[in-house]
């Protein structure tokens, strides 16, 4: 019984997942510049005021939930805006890039809109590396 629910069922299970869903299996890395710098399913804090910010662990229940409301985001906006100089409207437009993509992932139907903060923050970070250089200099590089 040891050998079958020790080693026999865990190395199945890893198997299956590592095959069908590797990038789940593998905790969804998100990766930037070559470097993990964090997971899809995790929420990371952002100490920078240039970020957008997950939710305080008391509005959600694990604490670490990665995705906000896109209403949380959209008041987010006006404050990254003014602390980065990257106009309000680009910021408004790459929430609502994010929200399509995460719909498109769930197959249109099966999730409720959400942002997905780590992924929105990679992409400022992407667009406006001009802005971000401190940031990524600070994380040695990431």
């Amino acid at each position: 019984m040891i050998i079958t629910t020790g080693v026999a069922y865990p190395l199945l299970v890893t198997a299956i997942g590592q095959t069908v869903l590797p990038s789940q299996s593998n905790g969804s890395q998100v990766i930037l510049n070559g470097k993990v710098v964090g997971s899809e399913l995790i929420a990371q804090s952002f100490d920078s005021p240039k970020f957008f910010h997950p939710r305080n662990s008391t509005d959600s229940g694990s604490g670490v939930d990665p995705d906000i409301a896109p209403d949380s985001a959209i008041s987010q906006i006006h404050a990254i805006s003014s602390v980065t100089g990257i106009p309000v409207n680009a910021l408004k437009t790459l929430v609502d890039l994010d929200i399509a993509r995460n719909k498109e992932t769930n197959a249109l139907v099966f999730a409720p809109d959400y942002v997905n903060v780590l992924n929105l923050n990679i992409e400022l970070v992407k667009q406006y590396p001009e802005v971000y250089s401190q940031e990524i200099s600070a994380k040695g590089g990431t």
